[in-house]
Protein backbone atom coordinates (compact mmCIF):
# COMPACT_ATOMS: atom_id res chain seq x y z
CA UNK A 1 0.00 0.00 0.00
CA UNK A 2 1.40 3.37 -1.05
CA UNK A 3 0.41 6.46 0.92
CA UNK A 4 -0.11 9.74 -0.94
CA UNK A 5 -0.08 13.20 0.68
CA UNK A 6 -1.36 16.33 -1.09
CA UNK A 7 -0.60 20.00 -0.45
CA UNK A 8 -2.35 22.80 -2.35
CA UNK A 9 -3.70 26.15 -1.16
CA UNK A 10 -6.69 25.81 -3.48
CA UNK A 11 -8.96 23.40 -1.60
CA UNK A 12 -11.22 22.79 -4.60
CA UNK A 13 -8.28 21.80 -6.80
CA UNK A 14 -6.88 19.59 -4.05
CA UNK A 15 -10.22 17.82 -3.54
CA UNK A 16 -10.55 17.28 -7.30
CA UNK A 17 -7.03 15.85 -7.41
CA UNK A 18 -7.87 13.48 -4.55
CA UNK A 19 -10.98 12.22 -6.37
CA UNK A 20 -9.06 11.67 -9.61
CA UNK A 21 -6.38 9.72 -7.76
CA UNK A 22 -8.94 7.55 -5.97
CA UNK A 23 -10.68 6.82 -9.29
CA UNK A 24 -7.35 5.83 -10.86
CA UNK A 25 -6.52 3.55 -7.92
CA UNK A 26 -9.91 1.81 -8.04
CA UNK A 27 -10.06 1.54 -11.83
CA UNK A 28 -6.60 -0.04 -12.07
CA UNK A 29 -6.67 -2.13 -8.86
CA UNK A 30 -3.79 -0.12 -7.43
CA UNK A 31 -3.01 -0.56 -3.73
CA UNK A 32 -2.73 3.12 -2.78
CA UNK A 33 -4.66 5.81 -0.95
CA UNK A 34 -4.58 9.52 -0.17
CA UNK A 35 -3.73 9.43 3.51
CA UNK A 36 -3.36 13.18 4.06
CA UNK A 37 -4.13 16.54 2.43
CA UNK A 38 -3.58 20.08 3.60
CA UNK A 39 -3.19 23.66 2.38
CA UNK A 40 -0.52 24.38 4.99
CA UNK A 41 3.17 23.81 4.29
CA UNK A 42 3.84 23.65 8.06
CA UNK A 43 1.21 20.95 8.57
CA UNK A 44 2.54 18.99 5.61
CA UNK A 45 6.09 19.09 6.96
CA UNK A 46 4.88 17.97 10.39
CA UNK A 47 2.95 15.08 8.84
CA UNK A 48 5.87 13.90 6.71
CA UNK A 49 8.15 14.11 9.76
CA UNK A 50 6.07 11.67 11.78
CA UNK A 51 4.28 9.46 9.24
CA UNK A 52 5.11 7.06 6.43
CA UNK A 53 4.51 8.90 3.15
CA UNK A 54 5.46 7.34 -0.18
CA UNK A 55 4.26 9.98 -2.66
CA UNK A 56 3.99 13.73 -2.01
CA UNK A 57 2.16 16.00 -4.45
CA UNK A 58 2.96 19.69 -3.96
CA UNK A 59 1.64 22.87 -5.49
CA UNK A 60 4.68 25.04 -6.24
CA UNK A 61 2.98 28.41 -5.83
CA UNK A 62 1.72 27.87 -2.27
CA UNK A 63 0.35 30.95 -0.55
CA UNK A 64 1.68 29.68 2.73
CA UNK A 65 4.67 29.94 5.05
CA UNK A 66 6.82 28.24 2.39
CA UNK A 67 6.55 27.85 -1.36
CA UNK A 68 6.23 24.35 -2.73
CA UNK A 69 9.92 24.43 -3.69
CA UNK A 70 10.97 25.50 -0.19
CA UNK A 71 8.74 22.82 1.28
CA UNK A 72 10.32 20.19 -0.98
CA UNK A 73 13.77 21.29 0.15
CA UNK A 74 12.72 20.94 3.80
CA UNK A 75 11.13 17.54 3.14
CA UNK A 76 14.29 16.23 1.48
CA UNK A 77 16.24 16.98 4.67
CA UNK A 78 14.07 14.51 6.60
CA UNK A 79 12.91 12.15 3.86
CA UNK A 80 15.15 11.35 0.91
CA UNK A 81 13.08 8.47 -0.47
CA UNK A 82 9.51 9.71 -1.00
CA UNK A 83 8.43 10.43 -4.56
CA UNK A 84 7.72 14.14 -5.09
CA UNK A 85 5.36 15.30 -7.83
CA UNK A 86 4.90 19.04 -8.37
CA UNK A 87 1.72 20.68 -9.65
CA UNK A 88 1.56 24.29 -10.86
CA UNK A 89 0.27 26.60 -13.56
CA UNK A 90 3.67 28.32 -13.73
CA UNK A 91 5.71 26.44 -16.31
CA UNK A 92 8.84 28.49 -15.61
CA UNK A 93 9.34 26.55 -12.37
CA UNK A 94 9.60 23.19 -14.12
CA UNK A 95 13.40 23.00 -14.37
CA UNK A 96 13.96 24.26 -10.83
CA UNK A 97 11.52 21.65 -9.48
CA UNK A 98 13.68 18.73 -10.64
CA UNK A 99 16.43 19.87 -8.31
CA UNK A 100 14.62 18.11 -5.46
CA UNK A 101 14.68 14.59 -6.94
CA UNK A 102 11.30 15.25 -8.49
CA UNK A 103 9.55 12.31 -10.10
CA UNK A 104 7.24 14.38 -12.29
CA UNK A 105 5.81 17.84 -12.94
CA UNK A 106 2.10 18.28 -13.71
CA UNK A 107 0.93 21.50 -15.32
CA UNK A 108 -2.43 22.86 -14.16
CA UNK A 109 -5.18 22.30 -14.94
CA UNK A 110 -4.35 18.63 -14.41
CA UNK A 111 -6.18 16.26 -16.73
CA UNK A 112 -7.25 12.77 -15.76
CA UNK A 113 -5.26 11.14 -18.58
CA UNK A 114 -2.07 13.01 -17.74
CA UNK A 115 -2.39 12.13 -14.05
CA UNK A 116 -3.10 8.47 -14.83
CA UNK A 117 -0.02 8.35 -17.06
CA UNK A 118 2.10 9.67 -14.19
CA UNK A 119 0.67 7.15 -11.74
CA UNK A 120 1.39 4.29 -14.17
CA UNK A 121 5.00 5.45 -14.57
CA UNK A 122 5.36 5.83 -10.83
CA UNK A 123 4.23 2.25 -10.23
CA UNK A 124 6.48 1.01 -13.00
CA UNK A 125 9.34 2.73 -11.20
CA UNK A 126 8.29 1.27 -7.85
CA UNK A 127 8.09 -2.23 -9.36
CA UNK A 128 11.55 -1.77 -10.81
CA UNK A 129 13.13 -1.14 -7.40
CA UNK A 130 12.63 -4.38 -5.44
CA UNK A 131 15.05 -3.20 -2.75
CA UNK A 132 12.29 -0.97 -1.46
CA UNK A 133 8.97 -2.30 -2.72
CA UNK A 134 7.70 -5.79 -3.43
CA UNK A 135 4.97 -6.37 -6.00
CA UNK A 136 2.87 -9.23 -4.66
CA UNK A 137 0.51 -9.98 -7.54
CA UNK A 138 -0.76 -8.82 -10.93
CA UNK A 139 -3.29 -6.49 -9.32
CA UNK A 140 -0.62 -3.94 -8.36
CA UNK A 141 -0.64 -5.00 -4.71
CA UNK A 142 2.59 -3.47 -3.42
CA UNK A 143 4.15 -3.69 0.03
CA UNK A 144 7.04 -1.65 1.38
CA UNK A 145 9.89 -4.14 1.92
CA UNK A 146 11.02 -2.25 5.01
CA UNK A 147 7.61 -2.68 6.66
CA UNK A 148 7.50 -6.48 6.39
CA UNK A 149 8.47 -8.25 9.63
CA UNK A 150 8.55 -11.73 8.12
CA UNK A 151 7.07 -13.94 5.40
CA UNK A 152 5.57 -17.29 6.41
CA UNK A 153 4.27 -20.15 4.30
CA UNK A 154 0.73 -21.21 5.13
CA UNK A 155 -0.26 -24.14 2.97
CA UNK A 156 -0.32 -22.91 -0.63
CA UNK A 157 -0.07 -19.28 0.46
CA UNK A 158 2.68 -16.90 1.50
CA UNK A 159 1.72 -14.45 4.25
CA UNK A 160 3.63 -11.15 4.31
CA UNK A 161 3.28 -9.93 7.91
CA UNK A 162 3.57 -6.20 8.66
CA UNK A 163 2.79 -4.30 11.86
CA UNK A 164 -0.44 -2.98 10.36
CA UNK A 165 -1.80 -5.95 8.39
CA UNK A 166 -1.09 -9.27 6.67
CA UNK A 167 -0.96 -9.76 2.90
CA UNK A 168 -1.56 -13.33 1.73
CA UNK A 169 -1.06 -14.58 -1.80
CA UNK A 170 -0.88 -17.94 -3.57
CA UNK A 171 2.80 -18.30 -4.32
CA UNK A 172 6.08 -19.85 -3.17
CA UNK A 173 9.38 -18.67 -1.73
CA UNK A 174 11.10 -19.69 -4.96
CA UNK A 175 9.16 -17.10 -6.98
CA UNK A 176 10.06 -14.29 -4.57
CA UNK A 177 13.64 -15.07 -3.58
CA UNK A 178 15.13 -12.83 -6.29
CA UNK A 179 12.76 -9.94 -5.49
CA UNK A 180 13.63 -9.68 -1.80
CA UNK A 181 16.22 -7.28 -0.31
CA UNK A 182 19.47 -8.62 1.13
CA UNK A 183 18.11 -8.06 4.65
CA UNK A 184 15.62 -10.95 4.16
CA UNK A 185 16.98 -14.22 5.55
CA UNK A 186 15.54 -17.73 5.61
CA UNK A 187 15.18 -18.67 9.27
CA UNK A 188 12.96 -21.74 8.93
CA UNK A 189 11.77 -23.96 6.10
CA UNK A 190 8.44 -22.11 6.34
CA UNK A 191 9.63 -18.61 7.19
CA UNK A 192 11.79 -15.75 5.92
CA UNK A 193 12.70 -12.98 8.38
CA UNK A 194 13.47 -9.33 7.69
CA UNK A 195 16.64 -8.99 9.74
CA UNK A 196 16.16 -5.22 10.09
CA UNK A 197 12.84 -5.81 11.89
CA UNK A 198 14.23 -8.27 14.46
CA UNK A 199 14.08 -7.10 18.07
CA UNK A 200 15.44 -10.15 19.85
CA UNK A 201 16.71 -13.68 19.18
CA UNK A 202 16.66 -16.59 21.62
CA UNK A 203 19.06 -19.16 20.13
CA UNK A 204 18.36 -21.78 22.82
CA UNK A 205 14.58 -21.80 22.42
CA UNK A 206 14.91 -21.03 18.72
CA UNK A 207 12.65 -17.99 18.67
CA UNK A 208 12.81 -14.64 16.88
CA UNK A 209 10.88 -11.67 18.26
CA UNK A 210 10.16 -8.81 15.86
CA UNK A 211 9.74 -5.09 16.53
CA UNK A 212 5.94 -5.30 16.38
CA UNK A 213 5.89 -8.03 19.07
CA UNK A 214 5.22 -10.93 16.69
CA UNK A 215 7.51 -13.96 16.61
CA UNK A 216 8.54 -16.98 14.57
CA UNK A 217 10.69 -20.08 15.00
CA UNK A 218 14.29 -20.66 13.95
CA UNK A 219 14.97 -23.95 12.18
CA UNK A 220 18.13 -25.74 13.42
CA UNK A 221 19.70 -25.87 9.93
CA UNK A 222 19.28 -22.09 9.50
CA UNK A 223 20.41 -20.95 12.96
CA UNK A 224 24.15 -20.44 12.41
CA UNK A 225 23.74 -18.56 9.12
CA UNK A 226 21.00 -16.37 10.58
CA UNK A 227 23.07 -15.43 13.64
CA UNK A 228 26.04 -14.61 11.42
CA UNK A 229 23.90 -12.29 9.25
CA UNK A 230 22.44 -10.59 12.33
CA UNK A 231 25.97 -10.08 13.65
CA UNK A 232 27.08 -8.51 10.35
CA UNK A 233 24.10 -6.12 10.34
CA UNK A 234 24.99 -5.09 13.89
CA UNK A 235 21.39 -4.64 14.97
CA UNK A 236 22.11 -5.63 18.57
CA UNK A 237 24.51 -3.72 20.77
Amino acid sequence: MLNFALCDDNVNIMNRLEKMLENIFIKNNIEASVSYKTSSSIDMLDFVSSNKVDVIMLDINLKSDKTGLELAEAIRKINKDSYIIFTTAHLEYAMVAYKFKTFDYLAKPITYDRLEETIFRLFDDVNGTPKRYIKLDNKNTIVDANEVQYIVRDGMKLVFHTASRDYDIYSSFTKFQDKLPDSYMRCHKSCVANVLQIKDVEPVSGTITFKDGSSCDIGPKYKSDLLEVIKNYGIFE
